[in-house]
């Protein structure tokens, strides 16, 4: 069952009198539980195809739709929703927030869910679970500019998982860790991917990310080419 289906999908930037065509009209199907690497050059469409499937950015042109569901035609409101109950992000960025500490940053989107049915000792157990998982239980107090970029990496990882979203967006996920934290990271990946179908999709250049991969997409200048 597909997931995510991309019909014709462009993308167009203007920078200044300038027209940037990102993404040349992808045709795309992922499956549910899938675990899918999207490589290709700086520049050739990556991240930008990421952020259209994540309801961040929309297509200038074509059909994005999400469990079967056309998100072109979702409010605001809506596409608020599914990127917060559906979608896990792990931003090369990181985008935490300066001002929470680790364990703060990982519970944020449970918190912004307001989800009932989550008591506080559920919350508190799933959190400290993922903290573990990521290797940064005696740092849970420590605040983003007090970590390294590898560790802040973890924590963007721990807060993507923690809402047991249905689709996780990595784009270079790997790309602030040693070798040996990138390994458990993503056997902890595989390992939801297999008992969880969680379906993972990364934008990569790290050939360790492409062993873990079940399909591998190449796209070059906005246009997927195998």
């Amino acid at each position: 069952m597909n997931i995510i289906e991309l019909n014709g999908v462009k993308k167009d930037y203007s920078l200044g009198k300038t027209m940037v065509h990102a993404i040349k009209g992808v045709d795309l199907a992922i499956n549910e539980g899938d675990l899918v690497s999207i490589v290709g050059p700086s520049g050739s469409g990556k991240t930008t195809l990421l952020n259209i499937i994540g309801c961040i950015d929309q297509a200038t042109e074509g059909t994005v739709r999400i469990h079967g569901e056309e998100i072109g035609t979702l409010t605001d409101y809506k596409l608020t929703d599914l990127r917060l109950h559906r979608i896990g992000f792990i931003f090369q960025t990181f985008n935490l927030i300066p001002v929470l500490n680790v364990r703060e940053n990982v519970e944020f989107p449970l918190l912004l869910m307001k989800k009932k049915e989550l008591s506080t000792h559920v919350i508190k157990e799933r959190v400290e679970k993922l903290i573990e998982a990521v290797g940064l239980k005696d740092q849970v107090n420590q605040r983003p500019y007090e970590l390294s970029g590898g560790q802040r990496q973890r924590v963007a990882i721990a807060r993507a998982l923690v809402i047991n979203p249905d689709i996780v967006l990595a784009d270079e996920p790997t790309a602030n860790l040693d070798s040996e934290t990138g390994q458990k990271i993503l056997a902890l990946m595989k390992r939801l991917n297999d008992t969880e179908k969680t379906t993972f999709i990364f934008s990569t250049h790290d050939p360790e990310v492409l062993k873990y991969a079940k399909n591998v997409i190449k796209i070059k200048d906005g246009v997927i080419v195998t």
